[in-house]
């Protein structure tokens, strides 16, 4: 699988905006987990195809994955990130005006289901979801995404799978189990329909029904 990653990364080629994000991640001493570059482009390709206008980004990092939702918004389009730590959101905010989207991104500081309950007070509705956010909440923010969703909202989860984790009944953890306990829900709530894309760490994908 690993050699399979290596060679779609190789074929889509670099990309100077995300590859410079990348760079002042590392710079910055920040995690390097942001969405891989074949799923980043994914990114884009779900928001454009689904025509969304409205997006929201739970866990903005330090903004690869903005970078790739906002060049697929619609014209006048919007996306709101979550991120707890104000640090990550200014050099998510750096990263994503460098790449000349900086009026595509509005960046929301502090804990992320203060935010989502903020958002839902105020009648916010969404087009489109990215979640990549502390792993024990999946669940929780699943549930506020269909909330906050529109009929024909996409549903997109990054690491899903934890590096196989949440395959192997043995390992334990409570990250592992709210991973499965999202897995499981997405599968199976009939609000949605919904796939797993087993590369890299893992994608989930939903379509909110009209239900």
């Amino acid at each position: 699988m690993r050699n399979a990653e290596a060679y779609v990364d190789r074929l889509l080629g670099g990309d100077p905006d995300l590859d410079r994000a990348a760079a002042g991640i590392r710079e910055a001493g920040m995690p390097e987990v942001s969405v891989a570059p074949g799923y980043g482009r994914l990114l884009t390709i779900l928001a454009a195809a689904s025509g969304a206008r409205e997006a929201l980004e739970i866990g903005a990092l330090g903004g690869v994955s903005g970078i790739c939702i906002a060049r697929g918004l619609k014209e006048g389009g919007m996306l709101t990130s979550l991120e707890l730590k104000p640090e990550y959101a200014e050099i998510a905010r750096s990263h994503v005006e460098a790449a000349g989207l900086g009026e595509r991104v509005e960046f929301l500081v502090g804990d992320a289901l203060e935010s989502l309950e903020k958002l839902a007070g105020e009648g916010r509705r969404f087009d489109f979801f990215f979640i990549d956010a502390d792993k024990g909440r999946y669940p929780d923010y699943l549930e506020w995404s269909i909330r906050l969703a529109r009929p024909g909202a996409l549903i997109v989860a990054d690491n899903v799978l934890l590096r196989g984790r949440v395959a192997d009944p043995e390992s334990p953890g409570p990250s592992v189990a709210a991973m499965r306990a999202f897995n499981e829900r997405l599968a199976s709530d009939p609000r949605l329909a919904a796939t797993l894309l087993p590369g890299y760490d893992g994608l989930a994908v939903a379509f909110v029904k009209d239900v």
